[in-house]
């Protein structure tokens, strides 16, 4: 069998000093763009009036004593308020815990041993884009876990990385239930569909697309992970400390552990899964009251749960990791649990460098305005076509995929979009939930195939520690594109065949008025 020709290259730039090359791109791109006067204009809906109203996208000149000051004076503030430093600190506590303890290296030889190799690969997609309903907190539990499920099988780390982040980052435009992202984009959708009077989007409009969306999407995955990218990479040579299995099956001791770690996480679970019911007696304690649907309720500003999810899930894995050292007995005294708990934080100096570089990146680029600028441009080309019907689809999608790499936020490009593509596809006999499908869907393809998604550096971080030769953002971004592709001709596909045939894209919605 002939395999395809592997990526183990010499990265031409280090991570760090190619995000650093960015840095210093935005500063002057910044500062031309103000120097010109470049700017552009969007029209939103007004909530009172239910009119047009048109917003002005300027640019933040960061090449002047103005911008100057603001990169000395919020760096630091910046890096310490960064949510992708934070959120994989306090997780990789928890990590720690359940790799040191032998958690880990069990349940994943456990679960490798007796699954196909393609059948844990699509395990981890489904459940990657499934659970990506709980935010970006999602990359900071699953890529570190997915690069040791993949170690432990004796599988290339970077595999379980590329297929985790990819999984994870399409999952935002693919999810069976609402998610918070999706009740943010239909607040705007129903606003924007204020034109054509009221309008109304049931939480489960889009439940048969997105389920048939959801099984496709990890086939695909996997598909391209087990006759592509396996390949690719190579064998995984692991250091000589690194756990590997030579053995045929668990030892009572390893039994035991997963008994008491598997009791642990079933009284966790119930007593988590009772405080997030409302309206049940004494439960529903982390549920943000003040909101009408469930979904913000949960994924609220004000919830409980929400705010705190990172340490729920972190206190989880410390409540598996050291039930499990218990009745492994890997955990004899309080002193191997604290060094356990520190024990993944060990050897990450680089990968916090990266992150403080990234957190420099993402800030200024936000600063400037000029994602916002380059949306607002396409939201005109699209108000000025005058197209309509299926040329209006397709520009729609264009834009939706194309925009996704200068503005990654959802929320922040359908803000800009939605005024103008909502109306638009309405009044060619499209429905708004069909409009925010459009959106989420194609805007969501290439949600990781930027540098400027706050996210992403995980995913750089975690590629440069497990890739031999090292990973830029150029081989970085080399990885996704089979992905990229199969994805979205897998979304062409689907939509095209909704539209051909005119099956309900939910409970109560179609894809024409």
């Amino acid at each position: 069998m002939n395999r395809i020709k592997s990526f183990k290259t010499k990265v031409f730039l280090h991570p760090m000093m190619a995000i650093i090359v960015l840095i210093f791109l935005v500063i002057i791109l910044s500062g031309i763009l103000n120097l010109f006067g470049v700017s552009a204009s969007y029209n939103t809906v007004n909530a009172v009036t239910g009119s047009y109203q048109s917003n002005l996208v300027t640019v933040e000149s960061l090449f002047s004593l103005r911008g100057l000051k603001y990169i000395f004076s919020n760096t630091v503030a910046n890096f310490s308020s960064f949510a992708p430093l934070i959120m994989l600190l306090i997780s990789l506590i928890g990590i720690g815990i359940l790799e040191e303890s032998g958690f880990l290296s069990t349940f994943f030889f456990a679960v490798t041993k007796r699954l196909p190799k393609y059948v844990v690969t699509f395990i981890l997609s489904f459940l990657c884009v499934v659970l990506s309903i709980t935010g970006d907190v999602s990359y900071v539990i699953f890529i570190p876990m997915a690069a040791l499920l993949f170690k432990h099988g004796r599988r290339n780390p970077l595999a379980g990385i590329i297929v985790s982040f990819i999984s994870i980052s399409i999952g935002f435009g693919i999810n069976l239930f609402m998610s918070g992202i999706d009740s943010s984009l239909a607040e705007m959708t129903v606003l924007a569909a204020k034109m054509h009077g009221n309008y109304s989007m049931h939480s489960l409009g889009l439940l048969f697309i997105m389920f048939f969306a959801t099984i496709i999407s990890s086939i695909l995955i996997t598909y391209v992970c087990e006759k592509y990218t396996i390949y690719q990479l190579g064998k995984y040579e692991p250091d000589e400390e690194e756990i590997t299995f030579d053995k045929d099956k668990l030892t009572k001791r390893e039994v035991r552990g997963l008994l008491f770690a598997g009791i642990g996480f079933v009284i966790y679970a119930i007593i988590l899964i009772y405080n997030i019911i409302p309206y049940v007696p004494f439960g529903g304690n982390f549920l943000d009251y003040s909101q009408s649907r469930y979904i913000d309720k949960l994924f609220g500003a004000n919830s409980f749960f929400n705010s705190g999810f990172i340490f729920v899930i972190t206190f989880m894995f410390f409540l598996i990791g050291f039930l499990y050292g218990l009745g492994a007995k890997t955990i004899e005294d309080h002193r191997d649990m604290c060094d356990f708990l520190s024990k993944s934080l060990d050897g990450i100096g680089k990968i916090i460098i990266l992150i403080f570089f990234a957190s420099i990146l993402v800030s200024l680029y936000k600063y400037t305005n000029i994602g916002s600028l380059i949306t607002a441009l396409f939201s005109t080309v699209i108000y000025k076509s005058n197209f309509s019907g299926i040329p209006l689809v397709s520009l729609v999608m264009f834009v939706s995929l194309v925009t996704t790499i200068f503005l990654p936020s959802l929320t922040a490009r359908w803000e800009i979009l939605s005024g103008t593509v909502v109306p638009l596809l309405m009044t060619s006999g499209y429905t708004a939930n069909f409009a925010q499908l459009l959106f989420s869907s194609l805007g969501t393809v290439l949600y990781g195939f930027t540098p400027i998604m706050a996210y992403y550096v995980i995913y750089l971080s975690y590629s440069d520690k497990y890739d031999r030769g090292g990973t830029g953002i150029i081989k970085s971004l080399r990885y996704l594109i089979p992905y990229v592709l199969v994805i979205l001709a897998m979304w062409i596909i689907i939509i095209t065949l909704w539209l051909l045939v005119g099956i309900p894209l939910g409970i109560g919605t179609n894809v024409l008025l």
